[in-house]
């Protein structure tokens, strides 16, 4: 008892959910034999005591002993009534003991419907595990049914209030079929929201928004009808507002036959539709021992495909007929149309004229992008892509940063939806390639700057190169690709292992290309620091346009290059101020 009260439940509120669910299922088994039986369930709290009242089926001392004192039996096993087993809520029968989470005595008074002459009976239970059976007189209980009496424990008495008992049954029950009261305030709510009948479209989103907005604490930038009667799902998906991260598991709200049995339901929908939240009811899931969670087989895998595929019809619906709410839709949520997109090629067809990007043509769909290029470039790190934009853009190269999640993905997708696109990673050599080289003599008269920067910048993996390019405000650009990052950090790694692991390290040495810094013979600066004659003052120039390269790609700064801003920044100042003092006149 201490094991199923205590450690098979979340929280003590499901005391109440177990309650409901078993007078319900009492009055389904009544109503099977009897359908004109009356369905009604009353909870009266008040002193630190609950009394559940229903018209159910009712038991039989016989009953008692067989069932509640035994832990797992249940009546919805018994008595010819397993194949009627899918109409009830609970499929356990370990629920009554719940109730020892809040109260140290459960007392419970019954009379058979099944049996008419029948004397009440009454079954009392204590929290160490002791019970009593006695048969009562005739007018204790004159109709069938059961009522269930809980007195709380210490502790727990707030649980057992009316204020508690009304908010949780209306949580619990609020779709139940049958009448439901706690005192004289009615619990269930028919039809649910998403079955009702509105007098317009508009009033019907304006209803539903309240709805969500009363369940999760939003206001939905949309509505999905979810309905897929194969597995007896009715229900609404709301739209989240707001951008959310696809590692973050969804809570959706799941109703089994109207009683509420999860609000953290996580495995419901396909991972890629994290930007909805749902809530249904159900009639074909099953549910997990606790009854707070789904068990995973064959029926929610369908039901998880079957939901997921109305998702991707109403997006297809606003791409076809609704396309500012579409726009609205991805300007918060095309992180989950992407990822969807990446595994099926009919959605990305879809979504190609909607999905944004970013492009060094600014924010562009992929479909447009290729309009306007022959060859779709794209860069696999948000660093690669800030290296090259602004040159790439003035040399008139198209280029589509695929560093964001399911970008580069999306891009080397794009010739199996739109053939005869030509789609290619865009590296350093590339970029060079786009580079106006500089007249062979100019080239050769510098060839003492060019020996002394290289000189400079060799130690660091980093070789340099002169080119004329556009925008002249950029003095130089660092350029780098994969291999050579690789390359660089294995080399790194060289130098500080000890004998044993630089052999290794030194083995794996491969011949990928270098880093190179592109001087911009164009750019004045550049112009002015090829003219000087001092090999220290090129190397100290050259190291602060590797740094301020570095900086305007943002990327890392490993502890050498933090080293090689710092001398250069200060020995830039000796040179001035020397200068400025007149100790040195060099120029």
């Amino acid at each position: 008892m201490d094991l199923l009260s205590h450690h098979l439940y979340s929280s003590p509120k499901v005391y109440l959910r177990e309650l409901l669910q078993n007078a319900v299922d009492a009055i389904t088994a009544r109503r099977a034999e009897q359908p004109d039986a009356p369905a009604r369930v009353r909870l009266f709290a008040e002193g630190g005591s609950l009394r559940v009242e229903d018209s159910g089926v009712g038991l039989t001392e016989s009953d008692v002993h067989n069932l509640l004192a035994t832990i797992g039996r249940s009546s919805k096993r018994a008595d010819g009534l397993e194949s009627a087993r899918s109409d009830f809520l609970g499929q356990f029968g370990i629920g009554l003991l719940a109730c020892f989470v809040v109260a140290e005595r459960i007392r419970v008074v019954s009379r058979s419907a099944r049996t008419p002459d029948a004397a009440p009976v009454e079954w009392t239970a204590t929290d160490d595990g002791s019970y009593t059976v006695r048969t009562l007189p005739e007018d204790a209980r004159t109709e069938p049914g059961t009522t269930v009496h809980l007195m709380a424990r210490p502790g727990a008495t707030d649980w057992l209030s009316q204020e508690r008992v009304l908010s949780l049954a209306r949580d619990f029950g609020s779709l139940l079929p049958y009448d439901v009261r706690v005192g004289d305030e009615a619990v269930t709510d028919l039809p649910a929201p998403w079955d009702r009948a509105y007098p317009s479209p508009a009033t019907r989103r304006v209803a539903l928004a309240r709805h969500c907005h009363e369940l999760f604490g939003f206001t939905p930038l949309d509505s999905i009808e979810l309905d897929v009667p194969l597995a007896g799902i009715k229900g609404v998906a709301y739209v989240l507002p707001s951008a959310v991260s696809p590692a973050q598991r969804a809570s959706h709200r799941v109703h089994l036959k109207g009683m509420l049995l999860t609000e953290r339901a996580e495995q419901l929908l396909p991972d890629w539709a994290f930007f909805v939240r749902c809530v249904l009811d159900t009639d074909s899931l099953r549910p997990t021992a606790s009854r707070e969670s789904l068990y995973e087989d064959e029926t929610l895998a369908a039901v998880r495909e079957a939901l997921g595929e109305r998702i991707r019809s109403w997006l297809t619906g606003l791409a076809a007929g609704d396309p500012e709410r579409l726009a609205a839709f991805l300007s918060v949520h095309h992180l989950g149309v992407k990822s969807l997109a990446r595994h099926d090629k009919e959605m990305l067809r879809t979504m190609l004229p909607w999905l944004p990007f970013e492009t060094t043509d600014g924010r562009l769909s992929l479909e447009e992008f290729a309009q306007r290029h022959p060859i779709v470039h794209f860069t696999r790190t948000v660093e690669e892509y800030r290296q090259v934009a602004p040159i790439a853009s003035a040399q008139g190269v198209g280029v589509v940063n695929g560093g964001y999640t399911y970008d580069s993905e999306l891009v080397e997708a794009l010739p199996s939806v739109r053939p005869g696109t030509v789609v290619a990673e865009l590296d350093a050599d590339t970029v060079t390639a786009h580079l106006d080289a500089v007249d062979p003599a100019e080239e050769l008269a510098l060839s003492g700057f060019l020996s002394a920067a290289r000189g400079k910048l060799d130690p660091l993996g980093c070789d340099v190169v002169l080119r004329a390019f556009h925008p002249l405000s950029v003095p130089a650009l660092h350029l780098d690709d994969r291999a050579a990052r690789h390359e660089q950090a294995r080399a790194e790694a060289e130098e500080q292992a000890d004998d044993l692991w630089a052999g290794i390290l030194g083995s794996l040495r491969g011949s990928a290309p270098r880093a190179r810094l592109v001087l911009n013979h164009l750019n004045p600066l550049i112009r002015r620091i090829s003219s000087l004659s001092d090999r220290e003052l090129i190397g100290t120039a050259t190291e602060s346009l590797y740094g301020q390269a570095l900086l305007m790609a943002q990327r890392p700064l490993r502890p050498a290059d933090s080293a090689l801003l710092n001398r250069a920044f200060i020995g830039l100042l000796e040179w001035a101020t020397h200068t400025e003092s007149g100790e040195d006149g060099r120029r």
